[in-house]
């Protein structure tokens, strides 16, 4: 049997194993969470019990089953893994064998790859002596995957010697080795002993103007890197206020040598030259609806933040619905027209109450406005008819929408689904082109709770970097069950109602789509960061964040 299929998928049990257990030492990486290998996630869904070091917690249990045990470890997603209060405890090989030899399957998770960590090679050895088998998951090494993140190869064409070195636990002789050397040195130290590393190196033979980088919170969006040479670190962190610093127990990766240098840094620097990079965007939409677009802030190197501010409720007087669900079934529709998701989902609801499903739609033509509408009529088994050509909007279906002619077809109305607050534009010109309309409150929208008091603090006092309004109604219910974001943060507005809806509530608007659609207004305010990028560069700033701008700075309006 291979040791990929020696752990029996989650789909073969329901509950833990009542056999032997078996152990998993899962490599997580340096933490991107995108940098999980494919078995790991595997081996992550089948787990009865997650043991897993502090920093990478969050990068491993979004993989696991809800009922999977993780002893030490907070229980709530958002806690706190870096806490002493949450510390793996010194006896982890125990709680590893205890669970194994209760039958579990138990995945012990580390930071990098298992094979480069300094305690997973002694838990191996006990499970080996207590005869608990298990496998290795290699993962990304963060001495590997930090320096590719921060523009750093570590070896080129032209070949090089390259030394990995643990500052904790390195010898005088191991710094004798590398100093002799010239070959590139990837050193694993923290924050207030680099300087001190630096100085191992000069002393063992490095010349000081050898080029280094030094990069902390490598492969997260938290990631900064520093250029200096082995001589002028101190002087770098002391000059960008990085040292001393109380954070200075976290942990850096330094590398050493001429493929570090800052003239390659500027070309290879890939990940931390994104145009949001880092920054915090709120996104006033629910999971479901943002997560297209969250997924496209995040390419561009930002950190979504989803608060809803509207929620979807049944109508209050739900009759109309059921007549109109039921006269798609007689045969009283020509047309149907879905201007969103949520109507979408309303129709859906309704049909699985009366036991319908997708051929309830047969010979009756379907309209949608909007990508992500005409997919979840999609995956509900029905492909829409007319999708407008131009603008994705009420205006744009009337463009394409063919008139009324009593010839070729044969019944002259249309069900209209939509929000208690849609406007009455599709309907005017429905009515215009010759049809008749059965105008159906399908769902009511309201404002959605406030967000916890974090989230509010941080929208009011310059948290965010940015903030997205996809539309008038939230403008005004992130202002109103939040408040006013604060005068550093972008403004980003899809369209001029939505931007004149803004000005109204004080805002000021930095930046709107060219055309109303969620991802062309992501892409300009990543045209919007990318310039703001541009500008610092070459005036010789350092690159910030809105959120790092000093209140009540104030900021030149971007022209888009």
């Amino acid at each position: 049997m291979s040791p990929t299929t020696s752990v029996p998928s989650p789909s073969a049990s329901n509950g833990p194993s009542t056999g032997p257990g078996h152990v998993t030492f899962l490599g997580a990486g340096p933490g991107d969470p995108g940098l999980l290998t494919l078995r790991a996630v595997e081996a992550l869904a089948g787990a009865d019990v997650l043991i897993a070091d502090p920093d990478v917690l969050d990068v491993v249990r979004a993989h696991v089953r809800a009922a999977a045990e993780t002893p030490g470890m907070p229980q709530h997603p958002g806690a706190d893994a870096s806490s002493t209060d949450h510390a793996i405890p010194a006896d982890a090989a125990n709680l590893v064998m205890a669970a194994a030899r209760a039958g579990k399957r138990v995945v012990r998770a580390v930071s990098g790859d298992p094979g480069l960590d300094t305690g997973a090679g002694d838990e191996m050895l006990a499970c080996a002596a207590a005869g608990i088998t298990f496998e290795v998951v290699p993962g990304v090494a963060t001495v590997v995957g930090v320096p590719a993140y921060a523009g750093v190869p570590l070896r080129d064409g032209q070949g090089a010697d390259v030394r990995f070195v643990d500052a904790r636990t390195a010898s005088a002789r191991c710094w004798t080795e590398v100093g002799a050397s010239d070959g590139t040195v990837v050193v694993s130290v923290t924050l207030d002993t680099v300087v001190a590393a630096a100085g191992e190196l000069v002393a063992a033979g490095r010349k000081p103007d050898t080029p280094m980088t030094v990069t902390v919170a490598g492969t997260t969006t938290r990631q900064r890197t520093w250029n200096a040479t082995l001589g002028s670190v101190a002087q770098v962190l002391k000059q960008a206020k990085v040292l001393p610093s109380p954070q200075g127990h976290q942990p850096v990766i330094a590398v050493v040598g001429e493929r570090s240098a800052a003239a390659r840094r500027d070309q290879l620097s890939w990940f931390e030259s994104k145009p949001l990079f880092g920054w915090k965007v709120l996104v006033p939409r629910t999971k479901e609806q943002a997560a297209s677009l969250s997924d496209q802030l995040v390419s561009y190197g930002a950190v979504p933040h989803e608060v809803p501010t509207i929620a979807v409720e049944p109508p209050r007087t739900p009759q109309q619905m059921e007549r109109a669900v039921k006269g798609l079934v007689t045969g009283r529709y020509e047309w149907i027209a879905f201007t969103s998701v949520n109507a979408v989902k309303a129709v859906r609801e309704k049909f699985e109450e009366y036991g319908l499903d997708a051929r309830a739609f047969a010979g009756i033509k379907v309209a949608a406005v909007g990508e992500q509408t005409a997919n979840a009529l999609v995956a509900f088994g029905v492909k829409p008819d007319l999708v407008p050509s131009g603008e994705q909007s009420a205006a744009g279906l009337l463009e394409d929408w063919p008139p009324y002619d009593p010839v070729f077809d044969p019944i002259d109305r249309v069900f209209l689904p939509r929000a208690d607050i849609a406007t009455e534009t599709l309907v005017a010109g429905l009515i215009d082109l010759g049809w008749e309309v059965d105008d159906v409150t399908a769902y009511r929208t309201v404002r959605a709770s406030p967000p916890p008091a974090e989230t509010r603090e941080a929208i009011k006092g310059g948290g965010f970097d940015a903030v997205l309004f996809t539309s008038s109604s939230t403008v005004r219910n992130l202002v109103g069950i939040a408040g006013k974001p604060h005068n550093v943060t972008v403004i980003a507005c899809i369209g001029p109602a939505t931007a004149k809806t803004a000005e109204e509530h004080g805002l000021r608007v930095d930046v709107m789509a060219p055309e109303p659609s969620v991802h062309k207004l992501a892409e300009a305010l990543a045209d919007f960061g990318a310039g703001r990028r541009d500008a610092a560069l070459e005036a010789g700033d350092p690159v910030t964040r809105p959120s790092e701008r000093r209140p009540g700075a104030r900021r030149r309006r971007a022209t888009t």
